[in-house]
């Protein structure tokens, strides 16, 4: 099946219509725009926007790679990602204060967005099918009530292909 990639609600790219999705490149465009008003000479202020950016981008990537599976544990590793991500840029505007930014009082609108992203963020983790999982055997991502010593629901069954392969004899 083809899907076309400027079709929002092609099966892969549903995501882009997410209100999680939408307020990180909300937020990412802000940072954009903010970035443009930093001194092209400025070599510090542009090594810290970059990681800036590097986290804004984190937002939007990490919840399309989330909405790409099923499981609990891969779309929990994609959340503590974004978590991270996000709290990086709660905390850049002090780096950017710190190097001399002149317009860092701007990046305040950054902070208001990023508490809008978290409340958005919330309700999307809280989505995530709890029943749908491989048993993360470094118990960080499982869901809750599930250990890293528990039987994995489909693969640690003992199915052995080879007890169903056709007998030769008839």
């Amino acid at each position: 099946m083809n899907y076309d990639d400027n079709d929002p609600f092609s099966s892969g790219n549903h995501y882009r219509q997410m209100p999680v999705f939408k307020k990180g490149q909300e937020i990412v465009d802000l940072i954009m725009q903010i970035a443009a008003l930093i001194p092209e000479d400025d070599e510090m202020l542009q090594e810290v926007m970059g990681m800036i950016l590097g986290d804004a981008y984190m937002l939007t990537a990490k919840i399309a790679n989330a909405e790409g599976s099923d499981l609990y544990d891969h779309k929990m590793q994609n959340a503590a990602i974004i978590r991270k991500a996000a709290m990086d840029l709660f905390v850049s505007y002090h780096s950017l204060k710190m190097h001399g930014f002149e317009h860092a009082e701007y990046y305040m609108m950054v902070r208001d967005l990023i508490e809008e992203y978290r409340l958005l963020f919330v309700e999307w983790v809280d989505g995530f099918d709890k029943s749908c999982y491989l048993v993360d055997r470094w118990n960080v991502f499982n869901p809750p009530g599930v250990h890293y010593t528990d039987t994995d629901p489909d693969i640690d069954l003992g199915f052995d292909p080879e007890d169903f392969e056709e007998d030769d004899d008839f």
